[in-house]
């Protein structure tokens, strides 16, 4: 495969989960990373997605990075044929800290604070997920599933389910230490 479209990543921390029970997908999709790089440059960065009633659309979706030009960079070039390729780029706030088996992201974007904290992380585990199997790119690094995941919304606990294999094929929660996605 010649690669395009590729993007890597350090300390991300990725949840994806439901508030309610029963709900036939996740309706909510926090996915950050302390430094993201890509071929046009490099920032904390990631996707925000929060629907709160499930029947109704998400309140918030997005590409989330303080650089609005790297932030509007990955839908085309990385999420091209999927939901997310013509998401917008919001501008956002991130943080990320990672303490032996905890790591924790805050994002302020929109309006909204969310902050997750992933705990009882397991062992790393090299990760290969072929382009196709579902995603659009291809993906490898290393990631860390976590035993216990914890969501605020400013300020407030918010109750979650975490599924335990999310739609892009690795944890619904995990510590994704170091990776890269990569696609023709």
């Amino acid at each position: 495969m010649k690669t395009a479209h590729w993007m890597t990543w350090e300390g991300g921390v990725d949840l994806v989960a439901m508030t309610q029970p029963g709900l036939a997908q996740p309706n909510v999709i926090l996915h950050v990373a302390r430094i993201v790089h890509t071929p046009i440059g490099s920032a904390p960065a990631g996707i925000v997605f929060w629907q709160p009633d499930a029947k109704a659309p998400p309140a918030l979706c997005g590409f989330v990075c303080g650089d609005p030009r790297i932030g509007a960079w990955f839908g085309p070039h990385i999420f091209a044929g999927t939901p997310f390729e013509k998401v917008p780029a919001l501008a956002a706030r991130i943080t990320v800290q990672i303490d032996g088996k905890v790591a924790s992201s805050r994002i302020e974007v929109g309006g909204k604070v969310f902050a997750v904290t992933l705990g009882e992380l397991g062992a790393a585990t090299l990760v290969h997920r072929a382009a196709g199997s579902p995603m659009p790119f291809a993906q490898q690094g290393l990631e860390a599933a976590a035993g216990k995941a914890t969501l605020e919304v400013d300020g407030q606990k918010v109750a979650i389910t975490v599924p335990p294999v999310a739609m892009g094929g690795g944890p619904g929660a995990c510590l994704a230490a170091t990776g890269i996605y990569a696609r023709p």
